[in-house]
């Protein structure tokens, strides 16, 4: 993605504004208003994962978001009906996740072993040929990396799962060093880097200060500050920690 130098940019995952009118199957909240409201805020990218169960992102969303302007950024994992989908969207770019069935969140960066390194293979291809950047989920380890660049993605997100979890303190400086190495290799080996997963308004400036890391992916913090505050002033905000 041909993201500018710093400040990092930001990129809103408006699953949870969908998952809200879900609950009702009802019409509001519309995650497509949600969108635009963000992009006027200042978002630099709408984010959205379209899941197998459909638990918030529908294919009618994900339609329409492609079709606004300015770039849509969709969450996927590599199974063909998925990919069929998002391929006829065409959005500006496509992140690879793990998905299993029945799990709350994303629970970590993709495995990419035996069977399903192959199958990332094949979708990266796929979706390339599409015209798409494609990035892949990762936990930020040194294998991961260099599996990712292997594979032929243009991008690498990096989980942030552990260090969001850690509360600070040692283990906390242990994860964030482990993002900044994954970051320094994926930046050797010509990958863009993103980041993404737990990251709130108490944790992210650590992050963002990162090296070589173009941009951050956040959902749930920011549709949670939302309630409170307004979707203008929640992305406002985050975006300020990011400057």
């Amino acid at each position: 993605m041909n993201f500018e130098d710093r400040p990092v940019k930001l990129g809103v995952n408006i699953d949870h504004w969908a998952t809200l009118r879900q609950a009702r199957r009802d019409v509001e909240p519309d995650p497509i208003a949600a969108a635009k409201l963000a992009r006027q805020a200042g978002a630099d990218m709408i984010v959205a994962h379209l899941r197998r169960d459909r638990r918030h992102i529908q294919d009618k969303d994900l339609f329409e978001l492609c079709r606004l302007r300015g770039k849509t950024h969709v969450e996927v994992c590599a199974d063909p009906a998925m990919l069929a989908v998002v391929t006829k969207a065409k959005p500006f770019s496509v992140c690879l996740v793990p998905e299993r069935p029945g799990e709350v969140s994303t629970e970590g960066g993709l495995r990419l072993a035996d069977g399903a390194e192959k199958a990332a293979g094949r979708a990266i291809e796929r979706l390339k040929k599409s015209g798409m950047s494609v990035s892949l989920f990762i936990d930020p380890e040194a294998s991961a990396v260099r599996s990712a660049k292997s594979l032929g993605a243009d991008t690498v997100e990096l989980c942030t799962t552990a260090y969001a979890e850690s509360k600070g303190g040692r283990e906390g400086k242990t994860a964030l060093e482990k993002i900044d190495l994954a970051a320094y290799l994926a930046h050797e080996l010509g990958l863009r880097v993103h980041a993404g997963h737990g990251l709130d308004y108490e944790n992210v400036r650590a992050v963002a200060g990162i090296a070589h890391l173009e941009a951050v992916n956040i959902g749930f913090s920011i549709v949670s500050r939302s309630v409170f505050v307004g979707i203008n002033a929640a992305v406002a905000e985050m975006k300020k920690l990011l400057a």
